[in-house]
């Protein structure tokens, strides 16, 4: 099955999937594992242990991700630990009755109408086609090693029947209990599960008030419950003699995978209704209201674990093809979860890295192999293989789509294992050639950067293990060529290097000696200097070493920053920060790079405006957004030839151009000095405060002989205009102005 445009499947990971037809007089083997929950908060129901029953062995790699998550909930956090159990065989008819206790329970926790509970003759049984496959049982408190985990007790609470059994001594108390749907021992409404017609609510119970009858007068209030029965639903109870039961409106399953949820700190206790027993209908007993708590939470953590099988599936796809190092799972988790399913993790500062290397890979690519070519068609090639465009096709020809986490979690669209009635169709296929078979579930429209995005962040993911070799296998997997064979690069000039620029001392502020040092002239040969000997200028210089720097910090700021748990999107600013004309010009300047430049006249008066603008500048950082006026490109420009230039004269080793060219960039961004973007914080900032932000281009004015254009920026009623001698800067320096005024009026607000 093919992908087309932008619709992908969604691949479900074949570990929770059987594919067995119905069968008789056969036994099922479960691999058992507990999900030992702990709350680290006060609350009066406490969290029970779920038995999570699955057909396939779970890869310790799987165990260990999946141990330790926390879970913001709505009183405080929630942590899992999963542990192995022992296998077990179960019967047709316990599969079945274990798929209907756990579809009744979703049933009830999901939807909260009694009308969308299966009946007790509902089939339950394996269909014909693949389908879920995994139960959700609840443990026993004792797990003494002669002991089944597993509370069979609640696991058959359900169809209830009210002349069961009790294997209980009521001696201190009633036995016999009115209830709506028959008679029952007092012990069964303890632990139980009730559906009132009266309210349409279903309750979950705790122990019965004992000292509490229909006879007795409201908590608050002075009528009788009898009384206010009859007066507020028309109700004439016929047993007001008997005990009350208290009830609790059963728990709203929610996402607690969401990365900013916040507690609703209700406090300790929960709210509770008296109810006469004549009016409940009794679905499930015996169920502990701790069980039913449990399992609220367990459509986030099965949700969890899906999304860790899907990593763990992609992750034995990259094995098989094109990395032989281990990648832990997290980290390709991270690579295929996209920040509109607003969790802990998403792909952004993946994707920066990977996006860094994939360019420096096809820039070092094209340039040793297109060495007649100009920076133009240099970058209309880069462009071409790393467009979004050739990005989505080459990763929906390797099926890669559909492992993306695109959404939110939506409880109500979770699909219950065993539930017939929402089961989702899946259809079995071969992902790619080796270990790798997914099932393909439902179809979903993926927005084309979001593909691309992916792809990238799946190079961040192998490039964050610090194996690049790995990274450029898949590059060359998905269809992108690239190698790092060496291409000798050679440039003829009859004319000394010494000649046209001082070699040694460029040598001593570079600290390094080159081996052709004609790169070097090349490197700071500007398109405008004319001289017959000289044939060439830096753009092509220019193109790799910009790729070559933008992926050596990207690589500084990932190595550096990554383990401090900072935010997702954390990467993409501090690279910005970083690596722009601005930082480079400002290096440039710093090491009187100027002064080497083979230019024209006019490029030179440039050059030299900017150096004046300069003077009154700090130059103790580079990076940042200080220059406010007009600055020549060709300062950015050198500092991105010359770590092209030492690229290729030193054999195409990174290493060796960030030991050049850092001294330049020193000191580099921290967290603690990082500036966003004056025009980033401005727009940001009128989101937040709901400010409408609007801009106007006045026309241009000509001033000491030059075009200055004029921006004006206006938000919250605040005007604030700047000129300069390009588009860009005018912008920048109106937005620092009008954002500094809202800043100042916002606090004296």
């Amino acid at each position: 099955m093919k992908e087309s445009g932008n619709e992908h499947p969604s691949y479900v990971p074949p570990e929770l999937v059987n594919c067995s037809s119905k069968a008789y007089n056969v036994t099922y083997q479960y691999y058992c594992y507990l999900m030992e929950l702990k709350q680290d908060y006060k609350y009066e129901v406490c969290v029970r242990d779920i038995v999570l029953a699955i057909r396939s062995k779970l890869d310790p790699q799987i165990i260990d991700a999946l141990s330790g998550t926390s879970f913001v909930v709505e009183r405080g956090k929630l942590s899992l630990n999963l542990t192995p159990a022992n296998t077990i065989q179960l019967s047709p008819e316990e599969v079945e009755q274990c798929r209907r206790f756990q579809t009744t329970l979703f049933r009830i926790l999901l939807n909260r109408d009694e009308n969308e509970l299966p009946s007790a003759s509902d089939n339950f049984s394996f269909g014909d086609n693949p389908e879920f496959d995994y139960l959700l049982l609840p443990a026993v408190e004792d797990q003494t090693p002669s002991n089944s985990i597993i509370d069979w007790k609640s696991v058959y609470s359900f169809p209830f029947s009210s002349e069961s059994s009790c294997d209980c001594n009521c001696k201190d108390h009633a036995c016999d209990v009115r209830i709506k749907n028959g008679s029952v021992c007092s012990c069964k409404l303890e632990n139980c599960v009730v559906y009132t017609p009266h309210s349409k609510s279903l309750y979950t119970m705790t122990p019965i008030i004992w000292d509490l009858n229909g006879n007795s007068t409201l908590r608050y209030g002075t009528a009788t419950y009898k009384e206010h029965f009859k007066n507020k639903h028309g109700i004439e109870l016929r047993f007001p003699e008997q005990s009350l039961l208290r009830g609790r409106k059963v728990f709203e399953i929610g996402n607690y995978l969401l990365k900013d949820r916040k507690n609703k700190n209700k406090g300790e206790k929960m709210s509770s209704e008296e109810l006469p027993p004549e009016l409940c209908s009794v679905i499930m007993s015996p169920i502990s209201i701790g069980t039913i708590y449990s399992f609220s939470f367990i459509p986030s953590i099965m949700h969890w674990l899906e999304g860790l099988l899907v990593a763990f599936n992609l992750k034995k796809m990259l094995l098989d093809h094109c990395t032989k190092n281990d990648i832990p799972i997290i980290k390709v988790f991270e690579a295929i979860t996209a920040k509109g399913c607003q969790e802990a993790y998403n792909y952004e500062n993946l994707e920066t890295l990977g996006d860094s290397f994939l360019k420096y890979a096809v820039s070092q690519q094209l340039f040793k192999t297109h060495q007649n070519d100009r920076e133009g068609t240099l970058s209309k090639l880069k462009e071409k293989l790393v467009s979004n465009v050739a990005l989505r096709k080459f990763a929906s020809d390797k099926n890669l789509p559909g492992f993306i986490r695109m959404e939110a979690f939506d409880p109500k669209k979770w699909i219950i294992p065993g539930d017939k009635s929402k089961s989702l169709l899946l259809e079995e296929r071969l992902v790619s050639s080796g270990r790798t078979s997914m099932y393909v579930g439902r179809k979903r429209k993926i927005e084309l950067k979001k593909v691309a995005d992916v792809v990238e962040a799946l190079i961040g993911a192998i490039i964050s293990t610090g194996d690049e070799e790995s990274a450029l296998s898949f590059i060359n997997w998905i269809g992108i060529e690239v190698d790092t064979n060496i291409m000798p690069y050679e440039r003829h000039l009859s004319i000394d290097p010494e000649n046209l620029v001082k070699v040694k001392d460029l040598e001593s502020v570079l600290n390094y000696k080159f081996e052709d040092p004609y790169l070097l002239v090349e490197a700071l040969t500007h398109g405008s200097y004319k001289r017959p000997e000289i044939r060439t200028c830096y753009e092509r210089l220019e193109f790799l070493g910009d790729a070559v720097l933008d992926n050596l910090i990207t690589m500084h700021l990932y190595g550096e920053y990554v383990n401090e748990n900072f935010s997702p999107g954390f990467l993409t600013t501090m690279r910005s920060i970083s690596v722009n004309n601005e930082c480079y010009a400002l290096s440039a300047i710093k090491a009187k790079l100027n002064e080497h430049i083979l230019c024209d006249p006019v490029v030179a008066k440039n050059i030299e405006k900017t150096m004046k603008v300069a003077e009154n500048l700090s130059l103790d950082s580079t990076f940042g957004w200080q220059l406010e006026t007009y600055f020549s490109p060709v300062l950015a420009d050198v500092i991105e030839s010359i770590a092209g230039a030492i690229f290729v004269d030193s054999g195409y080793k990174k290493e060796i151009v960030f030991k050049s060219i850092r001294p330049l960039l020193e000191p580099l961004v921290t967290p603690e000095t990082a500036k966003r973007h004056p025009i980033s914080e401005l727009q940001e900032l009128c989101q937040k405060n709901q400010y409408k932000l609007t801009e106007h281009e006045q026309p241009p004015v000509r001033e000491n002989d030059e075009n200055l254009f004029i921006i004006e920026v206006k938000a919250n009623r605040i005007t604030r205009t700047a000129k300069a001698s390009n588009k860009d800067t005018a912008r920048k320096m109106a937005s620092k102005e009008l954002l500094k005024e809202l800043q100042i009026c916002k606090n004296v607000g």
